[in-house]
C-alpha cells in the first residue's frame, strides 16, 4: 500500500466515522434547561462539544484503519475467500 493510498484510505474513514460519532450525547437548549439564543435552530445543540469528537474519531479511525491495513497488507482476507465472488480459471500464457 502506498502513502497516498493509504492516507486517502483513512481519510475516508475519518470522514464517515465522524458523521456517525457527531449525534453522540447531542442535547439541545430545551432538553438542558436553558433558553435558546436567538437566531439559532431549536434543534441545534447546547454545547457540541466537537474538540472531543474529533479525538474519539481520530483514535476510532486508526483502529479501523489498522484492521483495514492489516487485511489489506497481509492478506488476511483475500478475494477468493469471499464465497459469492465467481471463480475463473487461471489465464494462460500463450508459448
Amino acid at each position: 500500500m502506498s502513502l497516498i493510498f493509504g492516507v486517502a484510505i483513512y481519510f475516508v474513514i475519518w470522514w464517515v466515522l465522524l458523521f456517525a460519532i457527531l449525534p453522540w450525547g447531542v442535547r439541545t437548549s430545551e432538553e438542558v434547561g436553558a433558553a435558546s439564543d436567538p437566531g439559532f435552530a431549536d434543534s441545534a445543540p447546547h454545547k457540541p462539544k466537537l474538540l472531543a469528537k474529533v479525538i474519539a474519531t481520530t483514535i476510532v479511525s486508526g483502529i479501523v484503519f489498522a484492521f483495514i491495513y492489516a487485511i489489506m497488507v497481509h492478506h488476511i482476507i483475500t478475494l477468493d475467500d469471499i464465497p459469492f465472488f465467481p471463480r475463473y480459471d487461471p489465464v494462460q500464457k500463450a508459448p
